[in-house]
């Protein structure tokens, strides 16, 4: 039934049902913001968007637990559309974060994974035009993890994986994690990292009091490490296919990317890495757009280029919207603001609608 229609009956019966036409007006969803460039509607795909799988009776009588609670707007439902319809987002790309399985052991954490993989597959098929899905593994157990990357990406249609900075304070550049990289690179998808307030680089309570810290310094500051570990380790030479995307705009590294380009040859340790940081910005990482000034997008942009930027909600977290950030930048063109928008995305995830 037309929308317009569909209202006129509502009012029609509504002193039937006791209910004004202001209430009505107030019962119905608000409309899908679209998206325009130069008068034509674009698609807003987002890649950093939160949920959770709910897996607590699994982990009953376990030592996780506890863990694993999925509570609020976490939980996929009727709001999420509704959230990403208001912002003007198309397609989510759903992750799972906080990683807390990596304390689990081998069978424990193959079955968490299993049911969150599984989980996440069924909510997209339910929805299959307005979200894609990444991975999550058991990165504790690298063998595993590059059999449950294959497994998501080929039987449950999942992207890519979702991963933390660390697995319990080892960096991901340690030659143990080569099979999961490897097994990322041969398959060809985005692995995304979301950190996690630093735990492994900040002794505790160094960043606890007013303004939140432990997610304002701590989320970029494990960002930073777990990119530059990367690139001085040799983790990217190993496997030049890789794709890594990091939330927050990549952390500090766009930001303070001359240094490192610098930091080899002044009588420091030596530096294993091929190529400058910067090449591996401009090539292999891929970063968010979480800024939110106009400024902060240019340098972005200008360090990262514009193929490496892709957008960002932190949804369904309270970060400013930043889709008119990037409609309204006087240096991007038109088409540079649709491949950040959605363009870059639709490559990396391979999406086809």
């Amino acid at each position: 039934m037309h929308r317009r229609t569909f209202v006129r009956s509502l009012l029609a019966s509504a002193a039937a049902a006791s209910l004004t036409p202001l209430e009505i007006a107030a019962w119905q969803a608000p409309a899908r913001r679209d998206v325009r460039l130069g008068g034509k509607r674009i698609t807003v795909i987002d890649v950093h968007a939160h949920c959770a799988i709910a897996v607590e009776a699994l982990l009953a009588g376990s030592p996780l637990a506890g863990r694993g609670r999925a509570t609020g707007d976490l939980l996929l439902g009727p709001r999420r559309l509704q959230v990403m319809d208001e912002q003007g987002v198309d397609i989510q790309t759903l992750s799972i974060n906080g990683y807390w399985w990596y304390d689990a052991d081998r069978a424990l954490a193959e079955r968490v994974v299993r049911l969150q993989n599984e989980g996440l597959a069924a909510w997209v098929r339910q929805h299959p035009n307005r979200f894609v899905a990444l991975a999550s593994v058991a990165l504790q157990f690298p063998d595993l993890a590059a059999a449950q990357l294959e497994d998501g990406v080929k039987r449950l249609g999942l992207r890519g994986a979702s991963i933390g900075g660390h697995v319990n304070g080892d960096n991901l550049s340690a030659p143990r994690f080569d099979p999961f990289w490897a097994k990322a690179a041969e398959l060809g998808v985005l692995v995304f990292m979301h950190p996690n307030n630093a735990q492994n680089l900040v002794k505790p309570n160094a960043l606890a009091g007013p303004g939140g810290l432990d997610n304002i310094i701590g989320n970029p500051l494990e960002t930073t490490n777990f990119l530059s570990r990367l690139v001085f380790d040799g983790t990217l030479d190993k496997f030049p296919g890789l794709r890594v995307g990091a939330a927050h705009a990549g952390g500090y590294l766009p930001s303070y990317i001359g240094r490192s380009n610098v930091a080899c040859g002044r009588g420091a340790a030596p530096c294993t890495n091929r190529r400058s940081p910067s090449d591996y910005l401009r090539s292999q990482f891929i970063v968010d757009t979480m800024v939110f000034s106009e400024e902060g997008l240019r340098h972005l942009v200008a360090e990262a280029g514009v193929s490496q930027v892709v957008y960002g909600t932190d949804v369904p977290y309270n970060w400013p919207v930043t889709v008119d950030l990037v409609l309204n930048a006087s240096f991007l063109s038109d088409a540079d603001k649709e491949a950040i928008l959605g363009g870059n995305l639709r490559r990396l995830l391979r999406i086809e609608r």
